[in-house]
């Protein structure tokens, strides 16, 4: 097939079909607020305990609520939560809850909120309860931990994914409900209680006298809770290694995380992270970018103006054609969703 003779419907085919394709992309960012700037971040909540988790949700005072704030959530099941563009707050998981399907009325072995209701209407987890905390703020540095201050009742991992900065996994996917103190430990192990709530002593809660980051040490206690994992908060002024950062990221928050995901939970030291920015609707797309303005992938673009104005001499086959057409639609794809955003 001659090339010539082809270039006015082949121009109109890619352009066709670019359009198509950039307008759902385009859409699709808008709507996530990627480009616009006009929402935060994304939370998904995420069971992969053999048991099923109510996950509670409580907003700080001067932030709005998300669009729950106690669910169900069986084996293996997840859901997603969109952020408004500054917002703090904090997510757990409870255990062993009993509704009644008439009344809806119940109750929680751990993490309870007191609200007697699957949502949690405004209500905070009761200790001990491990906690996700979260600090976001649209255009600069999210603040994100998991605490034990409050004692521990599940395994919890939370990984930042399409964000810049150092963005790393923090959590506590030890089963401290196995190592608990029994002066720790709470009815048949289901829980394990922080030392400020199980004796009340100001050194334990960094309370009166101890109220300051000076005064307020660890005790055998914390450092028990801090071993089993170091990236946790142990203490409340634990925040020299227990604090993250990450800007313009989704969060992951995981109950009983697996082994491949614990891994990077338990590494204390230093790793290194790339800071990309992504504008594309996963994880992985956008996590590489040229740099230079050029095309990805090596392309080499010297021959596009002649192929799309017919002045090219060459002569390819259909089915070369084909495959010519439809490797330079990937390539404008990936290139403009580069640059969008």
């Amino acid at each position: 097939m001659d090339l010539t003779n082809f270039s006015q419907s082949s121009y109109f085919i890619i352009t066709l079909i670019f359009l198509i394709i950039c307008k759902a992309h385009i859409d699709d960012l808008f709507l996530a607020g990627v480009c616009t700037g006009t929402s935060a971040a994304t939370f998904t909540v995420i069971n992969k305990c053999s048991h099923t988790v109510w996950p509670g949700i409580l907003s700080n005072a001067d932030s709005a609520r998300l669009d729950s704030t106690g669910f169900e959530l069986p084996p293996g099941g997840s859901r997603s939560f969109q952020s408004p563009p500054n917002w703090s707050g904090r997510f757990w998981g409870r255990t062993g809850c009993t509704f009644d399907p008439a009344t809806g009325q119940g109750s929680c072995a751990s993490g309870d909120c007191g609200s007697k209701q699957v949502e949690c209407n405004g209500a905070g987890a009761s200790p001990p309860a491990t906690l996700a905390e979260f600090t976001i703020r649209l255009g600069g540095l999210d603040f994100y931990d998991v605490s034990l201050v409050d004692g521990y009742n599940l395994p919890v991992l939370v990984d930042a994914s399409r964000g810049s900065g150092a963005c790393l996994s923090t959590g506590c996917v030890t089963d401290l409900n196995q190592q608990c103190p029994p002066e720790l430990r709470v009815g048949n192990g289901e829980a394990c209680r922080s030392a400020c709530e199980a004796f009340g002593r100001p050194e334990y809660c960094c309370s009166g006298e101890y109220g300051s980051p000076g005064a307020c040490k660890p005790t055998v206690y914390s450092e028990m809770f801090k071993a089993a994992c170091p990236k946790s908060y142990s203490y409340a002024y634990d925040d020299p290694t227990s604090t993250f950062t990450c800007s313009g990221a989704d969060y992951t928050i995981t109950f009983c995380p697996s082994s491949t995901s614990q891994k990077s939970a338990r590494d204390t030291s230093p790793t290194s992270t790339s800071s990309t920015t992504s504008g594309s609707d996963s994880a992985t797309e956008g996590s590489s970018t040229t740099g230079t303005g050029d095309f990805p992938f090596g392309y080499n673009s010297s021959w596009l103006p002649n192929f799309v104005t017919g002045d090219s001499s060459r002569v390819f086959s259909s089915s070369a054609l084909q495959a010519t057409l439809t490797l330079i639609s990937i390539n404008l794809l990936v290139y403009f969703s580069l640059i969008f955003c």
